[in-house]
């Protein structure tokens, strides 16, 4: 069987109560989990508090205890990048708290199918403009997050959205087109214009 088809297999096991299905989920998950962390903290600080292991596990850990009906694979990953995501945004606002403002949390936002150089910005700027988008457009904020956050091409975009390639690539250039000007007029001059 392919490692998505069981896979999913596990995760539909696992919603129907199967909680045996769940420990043989984690060692076939876990190292695209690791993975997914690691690119969620790329653009993160050396010194930064919260390692790829301490995320994975972490996300790992909220995920099991939400009531998600999980319907495949793709669905497991996008709601893993989601959760890893949140909690990037919760520790750096605890540490915006903490230190108010000092040592922010940087993360960069890169896209391959973008003429405009990469903007190195604030992760907590970049999770406003990313709900904002979500308010005006949520098609085009879910497919932006789960390119640059949960790393999925944009077959697996479009699987997940139900929407055609060619849409998902014309919203992921949109979206990244309006995150940037968005990002670029950030009142607190963090990120570069």
């Amino acid at each position: 069987m392919p490692e998505s088809t069981h896979v999913t297999r596990l995760l539909l096991d696992w919603r129907g109560g199967d909680a045996g299905a769940l420990d043989d989920l984690l060692p076939l998950v876990y190292e695209e989990l690791r993975g997914l962390a690691r690119r969620h903290m790329a653009g993160e600080s050396d010194g930064h508090t919260l390692q790829p292991t301490a995320l994975v596990h972490e996300a790992w850990v909220r995920l099991v205890d939400a009531d998600i009906a999980w319907q495949d694979r793709a669905h497991f990953f996008a709601a893993a990048s989601r959760m890893m995501r949140r909690l990037l945004v919760d520790h750096a606002r605890s540490k915006h708290r903490q230190k108010r403002g000092g040592g922010r949390a940087r993360v960069t936002l890169q896209a391959a199918d973008v003429v405009t150089p990469p903007i190195d910005l604030d992760i907590l700027a970049l999770d406003e403009a990313l709900e904002a988008l979500a308010a005006e457009d949520p098609r085009k904020a879910r497919a932006v997050e789960l390119r640059y956050f949960g790393g999925m091409n944009l077959e697996e975009i479009a699987e997940v959205t139900d929407v055609s390639i060619a849409t998902v690539h014309r919203d992921i250039r949109m979206a990244t087109a309006w995150l940037m000007s968005r990002l670029s007029d950030d009142p607190d001059g963090d990120a570069p214009a």
